[in-house]
């Protein structure tokens, strides 16, 4: 694989520190900024949402700018964000830093898995978008746990100085290495892009993100409360469990890349099904500490399988001049998925269904996304039969 693929690796490494290293600071935040974990909780769901809304309009504005410049100013603002959320003196403040910084995010994944499927061949295309979100995953696995130790600590301010400097240094590195674009930016209308992007399976592509991470962040969330209240670990054990998560994550990431390569549309539907019978069967798990962690692990492996088949899927049903747009709109879709999942999780909280009862809640969010799979997968094997009758019908010679 090309070198620069591992320089958007990096990028994503950084923003996916700050994006889920809050997870594991809730308890810390909430009582240094004497708020509820509830409401500690949405801040996760303010930068998803920020993501969401920020993708498609910076990547919008940015269509007609270099993709390697675009990528470079976006890890400006992340790094930027970062700082805003060390020195922020209230909640309020850290909401706002905290939705700067996640403007960057959604077009840089989608601008980032454009770059990427353009470096390598036809049949790497899903491998490729797997190696530059192995970033994400290895910082689940590395930075959030890492957060999570130096919140706990030095406390969480820290954290997200520490956060600032992976901002520095992947900036660095993006700069170095990734090439220059090939040929003139394409001048694409708006309205074509648009059009590109509003082709019913790339609409249908969009919601399975969003269900799919919906029912993921419903639980994960409120992971630390659940490992330490639900199955009674102390504190002291969350990062190390958060470990595990990441390597399923990584696990999981290169083998729904593999998956994707090979047959597009059962990885779909697949990735999705064993993603919900993780979250209905992890209810069971949570009162015994070893099943717990073997669940947290499954979970990892699970999510991050559904990501290169949804990725690859909403690009291969994209026209060209829509798949900046459409890349982008499905990070954004990942995280208004992560939005919904925050605020269901805490609904549940707060009704008094208590922590144990978010991931049934969460497997039944998933399964809508399972419903949504099929119909995709349907609909492309209806469009390609009658494309295989016509050839058929014609004899060669």
């Amino acid at each position: 694989m090309p070198i620069a693929l591992y320089a958007l690796t990096a990028g994503a490494f950084g923003i996916g520190t700050t994006e889920f290293v809050i997870m594991g600071l809730l308890m810390q935040v909430a009582a240094d900024l004497k708020v509820t974990i509830a409401a500690a909780g949405l801040l996760i769901s303010g930068y998803a949402l920020g993501v969401f809304v920020g993708a498609p309009l910076l990547t919008s504005a940015t269509r007609r700018l270099p993709r390697k410049t675009v990528l470079v100013a976006l890890m400006l603002i992340f790094t930027l964000g970062n700082i805003a959320c060390a020195i922020a003196p209230n909640y309020a403040t850290l909401m706002v830093a905290r939705v700067i910084t996640s403007l960057a995010h959604g077009t840089f994944f989608g601008v980032g898995a454009v770059v990427a499927t353009g470096l390598v061949a036809e049949d790497r295309k899903a491998s490729a978008i797997s190696i530059m979100f192995v970033g994400l995953t290895v910082a689940t696995l590395l930075g959030v746990p890492a957060g999570a130790w130096l919140g706990l600590h030095l406390g969480w301010r820290a954290t997200f100085w520490a956060v600032a400097l992976i901002g520095v240094i992947a900036t660095i590195v993006i700069t170095a290495l990734v090439p220059r674009d090939r040929g003139a930016v394409q001048n694409v209308p708006l309205r074509q892009e648009i059009q590109a992007v509003t082709h019913p399976q790339v609409l249908l592509g969009l919601a399975m993100t969003v269900l799919g991470f919906a029912g993921v962040f419903t639980v994960f969330t409120y992971i630390q409360p659940i490992l330490t209240q639900v199955t009674g670990f102390a504190e002291s054990a969350v990062s190390p469990i958060l470990l595990v998560f990441g390597v399923g994550l990584i696990a999981g990431n290169l083998l729904g890349g593999r998956l994707a390569d090979r047959r597009l549309a059962r990885a779909l539907v697949g990735t999705l099904m064993a993603l919900a019978v993780v979250l209905g069967l992890m209810t069971f798990a949570l009162h015994s500490k070893i099943a717990a962690v073997v669940f947290v692990l499954l979970l990892g492996i699970a999510a991050f399988a559904t990501v290169s088949p949804i990725q690859l899927w909403v690009l291969q049903k994209t026209d060209a001049a829509g798949r900046n747009l459409a890349s982008s709109l499905n990070i954004g879709a990942f995280n208004l998925g992560n939005a919904l999942g925050a605020w269901l999780g805490g609904a549940v909280i707060d009704v008094g269904l208590g922590l144990g009862a978010v991931t049934w809640v969460a497997a039944l969010v998933t399964v809508s996304g399972i419903a949504l799979a099929l119909w995709a997968a349907r609909l492309d094997a209806s469009a390609r039969t009658p494309s295989l009758d016509a050839a058929a019908a014609c004899p060669a010679g």
